[in-house]
């Protein structure tokens, strides 16, 4: 498939190609039903700087029976990054409680060196508000759009793209991604989906593509206005089977909800079926002025239709944004205001405690300053002690001269005294 869109003098194109990858020889799948299949898909972005959106939808594919798309968001989802989801893609159409398990691989080829690309993968769940999983931060802007790298080569950038419903653990890694071997996987198109190119028949590959010198708005400008010019004064002939495909196509069209038919990218293509049943005239079938002015309108309404509808959807996953945001916020001021109780009550305690220990501390104090008190009056009278001890050691030999001569003296009259007492003794018989 391949889509066109208008950027200034550019056009941005998209191819899309979908395979089946067949793991020879792959572990037995840990699930009943797995069957060890990968879905790729290829999905190449040319003029890839011209894309405005800031989210922007690839086909949808199908994969084990489920619709799924992959979204990119070029200026980042969050930050100066490339983001990149796979989202569940009929979502109108599945019970409220649905649930679809894959895992996904995702990859920004390097187109210089493939071993250079960049690869990520992951499993999820998808249910309920859950109905997208990727990575926000998938790629900075700034390696994207690095000219030494291959991930935008000729402003076209290649994003692969691998899922499966099969639980067996590692099934879809990062060598699967970056290193394709035909010995270990065998490879078939994808029921019912063609090679997305411009001729169903180019061939994704690696390599630098040679691009035409691109016109000039004033060369594209004369080019179409001659043609319109020359489509409205040529008389066309338009026949039943003609009139019936273009009717067929329109109400294929018109059975998808508007935000699928946004998506598709099938607008284009249906205006030139508008023109064949506004110019169909066949006998008895012939549509009516008032038939023809319908369906001109619906023309010029359809798209308007379609594009509000995307915004409205748009809208509403905003909002369910924002309501999960709420919710989380007041599931954590609700923890927090929990939290808060039992640190205040944990506050009191410690203050008891506090109040406890500082009685006790008063109570040290008043014993360390008596202690201190003391230690001071012992040290004053040491002190006193000291000088006096010091004032006794200069008269010291003075004070032991005079002891020994008290010493002789106390022998001497210690002596006379006896020859007194001998004395008085020796006259009491004589009396």
């Amino acid at each position: 498939m391949e889509v066109n869109s208008k950027c200034g003098s550019n056009l941005f194109k998209v191819m899309w190609k979908v395979e089946i990858l067949k793991a020879v020889g792959c572990r037995k799948s840990q699930s009943k039903d797995g069957n060890g299949e990968i879905t790729k898909v290829t999905w190449r972005i040319e003029n890839f700087s011209c894309i405005k959106r800031q989210k922007f939808y690839s086909e949808h594919f199908t994969v084990d029976g489920n619709k799924w798309r992959l979204s990119i968001h070029p200026k980042g989802n969050k930050g100066d990054h490339l983001s990149i989801y796979l989202e569940v893609a009929d979502l109108i159409t599945l019970p409220p409680w649905w649930s679809i398990y894959a895992q996904y691989g995702f990859a920004i080829i390097d187109q210089i060196d493939r071993q250079a690309s960049i690869a990520k993968v992951a499993d999820a769940e998808f249910k309920g508000k859950e109905s997208g999983w990727g990575f926000t931060s998938f790629l900075a802007r700034s390696e994207l759009d690095d000219p030494k790298r291959g991930y935008l080569l000729n402003d076209s950038c290649l994003v692969e793209a691998y899922i499966s419903g099969d639980r067996t653990e590692g099934l879809i890694s990062h060598e699967l991604i970056l290193k394709t071997d035909s010995d270990k996987h065998e490879t078939r198109e994808a029921d019912g989906v063609k090679a997305a190119a411009i001729d169903n028949r180019t061939t994704l590959k690696s390599e630098p593509a040679i691009e035409p010198e691109d016109p000039t708005d004033e060369d594209m400008n004369t080019l179409f206005s001659s043609l319109e010019s020359k489509l409205l004064n040529s008389k066309i002939v338009v026949s039943q089977g003609a009139a019936k495909e273009a009717l067929a196509k329109l109400d294929e069209a018109m059975n998808m909800t508007p935000v699928d038919f946004y998506n598709s990218g099938k607008f284009s293509p249906l205006q030139q079926e508008f023109k064949i049943l506004a110019s169909f005239n066949y006998s008895s079938t012939t549509l009516t002025t008032e038939q023809k002015k319908v369906l001109l309108a619906m023309e010029e309404s359809l798209k308007e239709l379609a594009d509000r509808a995307a915004k409205a959807v748009e809208d509403k996953n905003y909002f369910s944004e924002k309501e999960s945001m709420k919710l989380t916020i007041t599931h954590s001021l609700g923890s927090n205001v929990v939290r808060y109780k039992e640190v205040e009550s944990e506050v009191k305690q410690v203050d008891r405690k506090l109040a406890a220990f500082h009685e006790q501390v008063e109570e040290a104090q008043k014993a360390r300053e008596n202690m201190l008190a003391e230690r001071k009056g012992i040290f004053r009278s040491s002190k006193r002690m000291k000088v006096e001890l010091e004032a006794l050691e200069t008269k010291w030999a003075e004070y032991e001269a005079k002891a020994e001569a008290a010493d002789k003296e106390e022998k001497t009259v210690e002596a006379e005294w006896g020859r007194m007492k001998d004395f008085i003794s020796s006259i009491k018989g004589k009396i």
